[in-house]
């Protein structure tokens, strides 16, 4: 009900401000207590969940994380109703509602199956080759996931504004099943530089710079609640972790 809707909301708020009431408390007293909940797109949670949560647990051992994957537009919706607390976005907007701090721009890339070189044992590092105009791109089959995915809202604008659109071969949500799929020769994949350099068994693929096409990785949170000390510490951990480690792939 609407009534029922409405005293959900309250009791968010008044759950959140008891929480922060506590961690205030004890950081008067030396600690950061609490829990903190963050999203990460599934491309960025493969080199940044580990390492973040072993660092979040040395440096706030009173404190717990939740960490889960989603798509960036999910993730908005959540950050807006309390779910998350902090959101790793790809493509994001400022809104009234979150407010974001710029993390890096990644490169994004052509992800084709790799040639064959005979029976040569295949070599373990990342084939490479020369950047693919953007124009270009429309006359490959892409396999590419489904509306919303920033991504994917990326290529169709960027292709538009040259008069272009993509072809579609097929609509999968997923980094790995993408991959599984241009490892049959069923088309190419564009995917973010974290997704590239952190993925598994990657010298089966060839990979290609697309020249002009950068995806924007932001930091976000509500900006309609106040965060707590335990939260604030967290956004400066992703801040010293995340760069280094989405443009190396370590995990």
């Amino acid at each position: 009900t609407e009534a029922g809707k409405l005293l959900l909301e309250h009791g968010r708020g008044i759950l959140h401000q008891v929480q922060r009431a506590t961690e205030d408390l004890s950081r008067v007293r030396g600690g950061l207590f609490g829990r903190v909940a963050v999203g990460l797109p599934t491309s960025v949670a493969k080199v940044l969940a580990v390492p973040l949560t072993r660092e979040f647990r040395l440096r706030m051992p009173q404190a717990t994380i939740a960490l889960s994957e989603g798509l960036s537009a999910a993730m908005v919706e959540s950050l807006v109703n309390g779910r998350l607390d902090i959101a790793l976005l790809y493509g994001a907007k400022s809104s009234p509602d979150v407010e974001l701090t710029p993390l890096l721009d990644e490169a994004v890339y052509l992800v084709s199956l790799a040639a064959k070189a005979g029976s040569a044992k295949p070599k373990p590092e990342l084939k490479t080759s020369g950047p693919l105009p953007l124009g270009e791109l429309s006359s490959l089959p892409l396999i590419i996931p489904t509306r919303p995915n920033a991504l994917r809202n990326l290529v169709e604008a960027e292709l538009g504004a040259l008069g272009a659109a993509p072809t579609i071969a097929l609509e999968i949500d997923g980094v790995a099943a993408i991959l599984e799929l241009v490892a049959d020769g069923l088309g190419h994949a564009v995917l973010p530089q974290s997704a590239v350099t952190g993925a598994a068994a990657m010298q089966r693929f060839e990979v290609r710079p697309i020249e002009g096409l950068k995806s924007r990785l932001s930091l976000a949170i509500s900006a309609q609640r106040p965060t707590t000390p335990t939260q604030r510490a967290m956004q400066e951990l992703i801040v010293s972790l995340a760069q280094p480690l989405i443009m190396s792939g370590r995990a």
